[in-house]
C-alpha cells in the first residue's frame, strides 16, 4: 500500500484530503500537530510522501520539515499553506519541502502532486543500476547517491533527480520547462519557481562558492546548464 502521512489541524480540510487520498489508492496516516506527525512518522518508516500544513499550534509546519530532514532525505514533503506570499512558497523549500500547494486546491491537483512525488521517492520506478562519474562528483544510480570527492553529499530524491538530469546531460542548457517536465513529471500543475527554489537549495550542498557558481550556471532568461 503507498503511506501518505497528512498533518492539517482543521478536521474538514483533513477529511477532505483523506477522503480523496484514499480513493487515489493512497493509506493515510493523519496527525493534527507537528508533534504527533512525528511521532506516526517514526512509527511509520515506510511512509513515502508527507503532505505539511503549514500554520499549526505548537510546532508549525517548517520545523517539522526541519526535523523530517534531518534523518530522511528519502521522504517527499508537500507544504500545504493558505497564504499567497511567494516568501511562504521559498521558505518552504528552503527547509527541505519538494513542492507546496497552496489552499484552496482541487483533489485533481492534490492526487497529481502526491503521484508525482511518490514517483521521485522511489515508490514506482524501476531500479537502474550504474554510475555516473564526473570528477569531483560521483553518482550512483541504484543507490541514487552523489558523492563530491569521495564523500557523501545528503540530497533529497528531488535534488538527486535534478543532478542526474544534469549529469546525464553535461554541457547542455537546459530550460526551466525542461527540467520541470524531466523531474516533476509531464502532468505536473505547479509553477516554474520551484526549479529555481530546488536549484537554489542544491547549489547550497554542491558549490564551492554559492555566489559564483561553477557546477550549476545560469543560462539567463533560460535555464541552467551543468558547467563541468
Amino acid at each position: 500500500m503507498k503511506k501518505v502521512l497528512v498533518l492539517e489541524d482543521e478536521s474538514s480540510i483533513r477529511s477532505f484530503i483523506v477522503i480523496n487520498l484514499t480513493r487515489a489508492g493512497y493509506e493515510v496516516v493523519e496527525a493534527e500537530t507537528g508533534e504527533t506527525a512525528l511521532e506516526l512518522l517514526r512509527a511509520n518508516p515506510d511512509t513515502k510522501v508527507a503532505l505539511l500544513d503549514i500554520m499549526l499550534p505548537g510546532i508549525d509546519g517548517f520545523e517539522v520539515c526541519r526535523r523530517i530532514r534531518a534523518t530522511n532525505t528519502k521522504i517527499g514533503i508537500i507544504m500545504l499553506t493558505a497564504r499567497t506570499q511567494e516568501m511562504d512558497k521559498v521558505t518552504g523549500l528552503m527547509t527541505g519541502a519538494d513542492d507546496y500547494v497552496t489552499k484552496p486546491f482541487s483533489p485533481a491537483e492534490l492526487t497529481a502532486r502526491v503521484d508525482a512525488l511518490f514517483r521521485r521517492a522511489g515508490g514506482e520506478e524501476s531500479p537502474v543500476t550504474g554510475e555516473i562519474d564526473q570528477p569531483p562528483f560521483l553518482l550512483n544510480t541504484h543507490n541514487r547517491t552523489l558523492e563530491k570527492n569521495g564523500e557523501r553529499i545528503k540530497l533529497t530524491q528531488v535534488e538527486y533527480s535534478i543532478m542526474r538530469v544534469f549529469m546525464e546531460n553535461p554541457g547542455k542548457a537546459l530550460s526551466r520547462e525542461e527540467i520541470l517536465d524531466r523531474v516533476w513529471g509531464r502532468d505536473y500543475f505547479g509553477e516554474l519557481k520551484i526549479v529555481d527554489v530546488n536549484i537554489r537549495r542544491l547549489r547550497l550542498k554542491i558549490e564551492d562558492n554559492v555566489q559564483n557558481p561553477t557546477y550549476i550556471t545560469t543560462v539567463w532568461g533560460f535555464g541552467y546548464k551543468w558547467g563541468l
